[in-house]
């Protein structure tokens, strides 16, 4: 049987390679056979990558610095980690070089009250689509919910110590996307044309509470986590100086939104891959390990 030849797939640019998505994608494409060329703008990250990948330093602030990652290129997958005030120069230099933009953006257009609390980095998101629509490129818009992962930054240290986990909202219900099955789908909509002009929003198969969450987490372990009721004041207080006051409150709006209803839940991650999305309870069970002492 014929087939196409590996060496006539033109490489695919990974904006944002070490990050949670980023680093996942580069290894899905590289598992595919899909010559990849990950962008980092710290050298010293280059050790973290996989070594079949093609890795370039480039900085989005600085937008000539992606030249040499763009020429050849098929396509680019964009994580926005940057400012925005050089996105407009990205954009322009990106549809001057490829056919095709998967996004990383957030579910800003959703009509559910989780997703329309004022949101600095929506917005963000919300202004590259346009910049990249008026450019006429060809594009994909990937939409991730609540990723699963943010569990392991959010309450893995209480665990690990074997202390209460306690967090406000607890009845805020979410639907955790696992971060593997965003990165497949990503890397799916990169390959393939079909999914040219696409608009997916991507979320895990279940609504669940953040207690009930943490309770998943502790039956993965084998352990009862005891839940407490953080107040919103308190953690605001404990987010003091690890991230901006503008996300704290958006989170806490987001979380207090979500009470009394059941998360917004999509069929896109199955749509796009033919299979369905992993629950937050094999999230947890093959997480498992980085909840434990030690880890």
């Amino acid at each position: 049987m014929g087939g196409v030849n590996k060496t006539d797939i033109p490489p695919v640019l990974v904006t944002g390679a070490t990050g949670r998505i980023g680093r996942l994608v580069t290894d899905r494409l590289l598992d595919a056979g899909v010559p990849v060329r990950a962008l980092t703008h710290r050298a010293e990250a280059v050790a973290t990558l996989p070594t079949k990948a093609e890795v370039f330093t480039g900085d989005l602030t600085v937008p000539e610095s992606l030249d040499p990652a763009l020429q050849g290129v098929g396509a680019v997958f964009l994580v926005w980690t940057a400012p925005p005030r050089t996105a407009a120069a990205v954009v322009e230099r990106l549809a001057a070089h490829v056919r095709h933009v998967v996004l990383l953006s957030s579910p800003h257009r959703t009509p559910h009250p989780f997703f329309q609390q004022p949101n600095p980095m929506a917005a963000l998101h919300a202004d590259i689509e346009r910049l990249i629509a008026a450019t006429g490129l060809t594009s994909t818009i990937i939409r991730p919910g609540m990723l699963a992962s943010n569990a392991l930054a959010w309450w893995a240290p209480a665990i690990r110590a074997g202390e209460v986990v306690r967090w406000p909202y607890g009845a805020a219900e979410t639907a955790p996307v696992d971060d593997r099955d965003v990165a497949a789908v990503v890397a799916r909509t990169l390959g393939q044309d079909a999914h040219a002009g696409g608009d997916y929003v991507l979320t895990g198969p279940e609504s669940l509470t953040q207690a009930a969450q943490v309770g998943v987490i502790g039956d993965a372990l084998g352990n009862r986590i005891v839940f407490e009721e953080m107040t919103p004041d308190e953690f605001r207080s404990l987010a003091e100086g690890t991230a901006p006051r503008s996300v704290v409150d958006m989170l806490l709006a987001a979380w207090s939104a979500a009470v009394g209803q059941p998360a917004y839940l999509t069929t896109a991650v199955a749509d796009v891959l033919g299979t369905a999305p992993r629950t937050f309870h094999q999230w947890a069970a093959d997480h498992a390990a980085a909840f434990t002492k030690g880890s």
